[in-house]
C-alpha cells in the first residue's frame, strides 16, 4: 500500500472535509511557527519567501503566498531597526488540494474584530466529466 492510500484510510471523511482540515493545519503552522521571529526592512522579503516555501513542502499544498505589512516595520539601517513579527502583520493565502477538493484559506488582520483572522475564502470540487 502506498503512503497516500495508507494516510487516506485513516480519515473518516471525504476529500472536501480533509482539504478543510489540511488547510487549517497549514494556517496554524504558518501563524504559530513564525509569530515572534525578528524581521526588518532588510529581511522582510526573505522572510515572506521562507514562510511560503515552508508551507509549500507540506502535503496537499498547491500554492502559498505570504505578504508582511511593511508599514509595521521600523525604518533605519542599524541593528536596532527591527521588530518581532505579529499576526497583525501577516497577509497569507494558502491553496490546498485533496483529491477533487480545493480549499483556499487566508490569514488577514480584521480591524473590526481586532484579530488576525484565519478563514476559508473558497471551496471547490472538480466535477467529473460525463
Amino acid at each position: 500500500m502506498d503512503r497516500e492510500t495508507a494516510a487516506s484510510s485513516r480519515f473518516a471523511c471525504g476529500d472536501r472535509d480533509r482539504a478543510l482540515f489540511e488547510a487549517g493545519i497549514k494556517m496554524g503552522t504558518l501563524y504559530h511557527q513564525f509569530v515572534g521571529i525578528p524581521v526588518s526592512v532588510r529581511s522582510v522579503s526573505d522572510l515572506e519567501s521562507v514562510m511560503a516555501d515552508a508551507i509549500k513542502v507540506q502535503p496537499y499544498v498547491e500554492d502559498a503566498r505570504v505578504d508582511i505589512k511593511r508599514d509595521s516595520l521600523p525604518r533605519g539601517g542599524d541593528e536596532y531597526s527591527y521588530s518581532s513579527l505579529t499576526g497583525e502583520m501577516i497577509d497569507a493565502v494558502i491553496t490546498v488540494r485533496v483529491g477533487a477538493a480545493r480549499v483556499v484559506a487566508e490569514i488577514r488582520y480584521d480591524p473590526e474584530l481586532q484579530y488576525p483572522l484565519m478563514y476559508v475564502s473558497s471551496i471547490s470540487e472538480d466535477v467529473p466529466d460525463a
